[in-house]
């Protein structure tokens, strides 16, 4: 039997990167995957990918800066295939997006990280939490960055909304955990997606560095990560086989964190 059979999936940013890669890999274990993004073209091609291969999604375009998103999206879900019990906090805005130090910061673009990065995983949290206290099962999952551990030079809205996001996983773990939920985190290294191209590409230009040099120094292993590498520790802890893994954020980082 495949090891998300019987289960619905919510995933967010979902359109291609690391949400994308999620999303595939839950629709070959056998859940029904709802995926979410700003991009309709993006999301569509996922669902056909996983339709393609014998599974069942659905594209749900949504713009989650909207703070009465969240609720509506989860129960768009519950209608077309039933109450949300893995839900998949992927969805991010990057430092790269408008890079500065704090004292030139942008306040709109702190407000405006704070809502995609923290608030949006509060409130979906928040939206899928009572279907899974009912039924007594539920896996949720935030993907966080090496950044909710250490600082971001020129990202202090990415780096405070990160962190911000370990603490909702912890606290909410420690609530639910007698309930059959589990709440983890994945921290991601430095990832080949399109956000992270426009990082590497300002910190290289920053520091005077070829770009190829740049991105292969940026992990002890060497380059860095692709999307593939994180969807099996994410595969896993929405499965049954992490039931005994709660409150826990794990690196996936080539070697660049030790904590």
């Amino acid at each position: 039997m495949a090891k998300l059979q019987n289960h619905v999936a919510l995933v967010t940013g979902a359109g291609r990167g690391i949400g994308r890669a999620i999303s595939l890999s839950f629709g070959r274990e056998g859940a029904k995957v709802a995926v979410t993004a700003r991009t309709t073209a993006e999301l569509e091609d996922v669902v056909a990918a996983i339709n393609d291969a014998g599974g069942e999604a659905v594209a749900l375009t949504v713009d989650l800066a909207d703070r009465s998103v969240p609720a509506r999206l989860v129960t768009q879900v519950r209608e077309r295939f039933g109450p949300v019990d893995i839900l998949v906090n992927n969805a991010g805005l990057g430092s790269s997006a408008n890079p500065k130090p704090v004292v030139d910061f942008d306040d709109d673009f702190w407000d405006l990280s704070l809502q995609i990065n923290l608030t949006a995983p509060y409130l979906l949290c928040k939206a899928v939490l009572p279907d899974m206290l009912k039924t007594g099962w539920g896996r949720i999952l935030t993907i966080a960055s090496v950044n909710s551990k250490i600082g971001s030079l020129h990202g202090a809205a990415y780096a405070a909304s990160k962190h911000g996001v370990l603490g909702l996983t912890r606290t909410l773990a420690t609530e639910v955990a007698a309930s059959g939920i589990t709440v983890n985190a994945i921290c991601p290294g430095p990832v080949k997606t399109l956000m992270n191209d426009k990082r590497i590409e300002y910190d290289a230009k920053r520091l005077g560095r070829n770009l190829e040099e740049h991105e292969r120094s940026l992990t002890p292993i060497g380059g860095r990560l692709v999307p593939d590498d994180i969807a099996p520790l994410a595969l896993y802890l929405a499965s049954d086989e992490a039931r005994m893994v709660t409150a826990q954020a794990y690196n996936v980082c080539g070697g660049l964190i030790p904590f």
